[in-house]
């Protein structure tokens, strides 16, 4: 009787224990951070949004303990799901309750194989934004893009100026580049090698130096060349911008973190930014700034709440009934990055197949280890061509070595909002692989630099209303040389003895969907024109919209402060303030951006010793 008292004791104490623990924990580390039940009435930062650039300004404003911070998320959940924690998943968070599921507008000159030509345009409405929906790809762009910006207005924009602020996030976990001047140690963001298979070292390396490109570190002095993917994964798992900056400083009693909260207008009076209004839980808070309110909501969401707050073009404001406060160029220069895809059949069996993916050992390997083919991502190199008159690469191509499982035609067709009519009929074509002994990878040839532009609209003055985005894909007439010249480049590559060394021959699933091209010679330019104006669609790389310019630059929101231009206590720090869309993927350089505006809202110089150290790259 005695030891069963003492038992029931001790399991009376044990579970005393975890309550007291668990209270301590959601204490310190929820109630005062995440979606705290009672907000402050005022913060000195006000963060909009807490995607790939807010995630980093909560985490370096709120350094300074005298700094209260607010950073505001429409998205919910405060934990990653299975599908965004497991690189190899990604695809399956598009569409999600993670996903704004945006669609432009009906294209004119691309998209035709899409429903009503729209383009799906996936963005990140959860914490870490789209940094928890993409491909984990980290990719810097070229240092002529960045001296570009300097030399067109952009003061301390030049590569030199950034290189430190790439440097200062990173964790970089690769051994050779470990050492690199161009690497950073210590970061908050891992950096992994995304190489999963031999196909990376032994057919899309060795194909690239059959065509003159050496293997290069595309993050370190030159880009051009075969880059072995650089991935933002830490052991096995999606190393987001909440993962990586934001969780690492919840327990921080000055940052707050309101999920659940639509913004729906920036408060400002006397041209001066005091506050913001929002609706969480269906009811409307308004909260104070004292220093500055920070927008940070993406291409799409940025210029968007720009615009209902007043900021914006003169004619489109008071078309949709919104007093003007600014008239500045808000939602002009959407820029994007244009992909299509090239399928190849081969004798190996190295790639991702569905069936590796769901096997139990994968499984178990995962579950217990964060190793094996789910802890890649499987787009596990990357090249980039340029002409030699022109040091800005024109195209980038991506290696994908998985192939898309037949069962999963609906998903494609889905993630790309491609018409299901394409479908109908033609399963058995599309499923060709079923009966086949070979293994499939991808090829993705990306259009880096578009002289399109396209625009962010207001829908109308409800703040839940989505945006209407029209990218304006293809209608500059030289975009469809030059993105057929990318096609053509890819397609040398598969002509090398590496290519045809292990049988890699393209096997196109998407030919029998384009009865409108059916009668053009195959392969000829004519051919792959209209191949590229049906299958075209977004890298979801939008930049731009916010764009960053001089103080005398009529196409500028903003100044190299990043500072709403007449507007006081107003900045906006995200991909839309690019000058131009970068060469290459803009997770990366977002955050650097983010890294570089925390030094300058708090004007200090924290990496004055990497640019000493950075002088002669």
């Amino acid at each position: 009787m005695f030891l069963f008292k003492t038992k029931m004791g001790v399991k009376v104490a044990i579970v005393v224990l975890i309550l007291a623990v668990a209270v301590v924990y959601f204490t310190k580390f929820r109630q005062n951070t995440v979606d705290p039940v009672m907000l402050n009435s005022s913060y000195d930062y006000i963060i909009l949004g807490a995607g790939s650039a807010g995630c980093v300004l909560a985490n370096r404003l709120s350094e300074n303990p005298y700094s209260s911070v607010l950073i505001i998320e429409a998205g919910g959940s405060e934990e990653e799901n299975f599908d965004i924690t497991v690189p190899i998943a990604s695809a399956n968070i598009q569409l999600s309750n993670e996903d704004w599921k945006f669609r432009t507008e009906p294209q004119k000159k691309a998209c035709f194989a899409m429903h009503e030509r729209r383009s799906a345009w996936p963005r990140g409405r959860v914490l870490g934004g789209t940094s928890s929906l993409n491909n984990m790809l980290y990719v810097r762009g070229s240092r002529h893009d960045y001296d570009g910006w300097a030399r067109e207005g952009c003061t301390g924009w030049s590569y030199r100026d950034v290189l430190p602020y790439f440097i200062k996030s990173e964790d970089v976990q690769i051994p050779e580049l470990q050492n690199s001047a161009y690497h950073g140690t210590g970061g908050y963001l891992s950096v992994s090698d995304g190489t999963a298979t031999p196909l990376s070292k032994n057919v899309y390396a060795r194909s690239m130096e059959e065509l003159g490109y050496p293997v290069t570190d595309c993050n370190g002095k030159s880009q051009i060349g075969y880059c072995p993917t650089q991935e933002t994964v830490n052991n096995g798992e999606r190393c987001s911008t909440v993962k990586a900056f934001l969780r690492p400083a919840m327990g921080r009693k000055n940052l707050h973190v309101s999920m659940n909260s639509h913004v729906t207008k920036i408060i400002i009076q006397d041209r001066k930014a005091n506050g913001v209004s929002f609706v969480r839980n269906n009811k409307k808070h308004v909260i104070m700034a004292n220093k500055e309110v920070i927008v940070s909501a993406g291409a799409v969401s940025s210029p968007q709440i720009l615009m209902l707050s007043g900021i914006g073009p003169k004619e489109h404001l008071e078309s949709k009934g919104i007093p003007m406060i600014a008239d500045l160029p808000v939602g002009e220069n959407l820029q994007d990055h244009l992909m299509t895809l090239l399928n190849f059949h081969d004798n190996t069996t190295s790639v991702a197949t569905l069936t590796k993916i769901l096997s139990p050992i994968s499984k178990l390997q995962y579950m217990a280890f964060k190793s094996g083919i789910m802890s890649k991502t499987h787009f596990e190199g990357t090249s980039f061509f340029t002409d030699d008159e022109n040091l800005l690469p024109h195209l980038q191509i991506t290696f994908y070595s998985f192939m898309l499982p037949n069962e999963n035609v609906k998903l494609y067709l889905d993630v790309f909002n491609l018409d299901h009519k394409l479908k109908e009929g033609k399963e058995n074509e599309y499923q060709r692989n079923k009966d086949r002994n070979i293994g499939t990878f991808m090829m993705v040839p990306i259009f880096l630099h578009p002289k399109s532009r396209g625009t962010i609209r207001l829908q109308s003055d409800d703040p839940f209303d989505p945006p209407l985005i029209d990218p304006n894909y293809l209608d500059h007439p030289d975009d469809i040389k030059t993105f057929l010249k990318g096609v053509r480049d890819a397609l040398r590559i598969s002509n090398t003895k590496a290519f045809k060394s292990i049988g890699a021959s393209p096997q196109d699933p998407l030919e029998s969907y384009i009865p409108q091209c059916d009668d053009l010679t195959r392969d000829s330019d004519e051919y792959w024109m209209c191949r590229i104006r049906h299958y075209t669609h977004t890298l979801y790389h939008p930049t731009s919209t916010c764009r960053m310019g001089a103080k005398d630059d009529p196409t500028a929101v903003v100044d190299p402060e990043l500072r709403v231009r007449g507007i006081q206590n107003l900045r906006v720090v995200d991909a839309s303030v690019m000058r131009n869309v970068l060469s290459g993927n803009t997770n990366a350089p977002t955050i650097m951006i983010a890294e570089k505006a925390a030094d300058m809202i708090r004007n200090i110089d924290s990496v004055k010793y990497i640019r000493e150290r950075s002088v002669n790259l």
